[in-house]
């Protein structure tokens, strides 16, 4: 996928623990970043914050960027002007690109935080080359982009490729939204903790990392089944840090349920963008508002 940007881009990274903001080359490498916390008592708290950290990695940048792009957890409504993620309970219908802008005088390009990652693996990461792919963040919680024919799928209103809302297993947990049985409500960071009775999901048993591959599996599978793709590029904090445990159950669960012509051998590997996949990934977004 090609990603074209003119110069440095501020780039900010909105998700369900942490936000975390930089500058972002034409390389899609790197140059400056700081975070925070999401979790904040109200919604000029938490907007306060994304500025003070703008403005600090500016600063320490010293050089002027032309544009900001964001990548936020979702849903949003009128393509990404009012945001409400599920795992942010104070931004309900926040006019975050609007706000920020006016704040940074900047313009700014705001997308789901998953869509973003299908672009930056797109450009720089592990779909490189590839015109027919899955992207996901599996972390706090759980969503997709996905790249058909070369485009991201918007859908809309810009809400495509929420994978984390496809059913994968009876019962079990509420997610966020009050749906049961879905895969963000099983598999995420939040439902980890809250099925281990809050242990840490970093400290989860291997039965319990296997769980979630497994059941990660299956919503790539779906995918894989529906819309004639091959690839997953997974990354996100559960993800990466549960590994093979994660991986090879997950791979499992595709094989067994991708037995389709146009699915067979459908893989599932590790975002190779790590940490900094959610920053390229909002640069990622700003490059393709501004390519229009």
């Amino acid at each position: 996928m090609e990603i074209v940007l003119d110069g440095p881009v501020l780039a900010v990274d909105i998700g369900g623990t942490k936000v975390a903001v930089g500058v972002v080359d034409p390389d899609g490498q790197v140059l400056a970043q700081r975070r925070g916390p999401s979790q904040a008592p109200d919604e000029e708290t938490l907007f306060a914050l994304v500025v003070e950290l703008a403005r600090a990695v500016l600063d320490e940048h010293g050089q002027p960027v032309s544009v900001c792009g964001v990548g936020s957890g979702g849903p949003s409504r009128d393509n990404h002007r009012l945001l409400s993620p599920l795992n942010i309970a104070v931004w309900r219908d926040f006019p975050l690109r609007d706000r920020l802008s006016d704040a940074l005088d900047l313009p700014v390009a705001v997308d789901n935080d998953a869509k973003a990652l299908a672009l930056a693996e797109g450009w720089v990461g592990g779909a490189v080359g590839e015109d027919n792919y899955l992207a996901m963040v599996v972390s706090t919680g759980i969503g997709g982009g996905i790249v058909l024919n070369g485009k991201l799928l918007d859908g809309a209103d810009g809400n495509a490729g929420h994978i984390g809302h496809i059913f994968v297993a009876e019962g079990g947990r509420a997610d966020a939204a009050g749906a049961v049985g879905l895969l963000e409500g099983q598999a995420s960071g939040t439902a980890i903790a809250d099925l281990l009775n809050g242990i840490a999901p970093a400290d989860a048993p291997t039965e319990m990392r296997r769980r979630v591959g497994t059941l990660v599996g299956r919503g790539v599978g779906s995918v894989a089944n529906l819309l004639d793709l091959r690839l997953a590029v997974v990354g996100g904090s559960v993800a990466l840090g549960y590994g093979g445990d994660f991986f090879d159950a997950a791979q499992a669960e595709i094989d067994r349920i991708c037995r389709l012509v146009h699915s067979q051998g459908t893989r599932i590997i590790p975002s190779p963008l790590g940490s900094d996949g959610g920053l390229i990934g909002a640069a990622a977004v700003a490059a393709r508002a501004s390519a229009g």
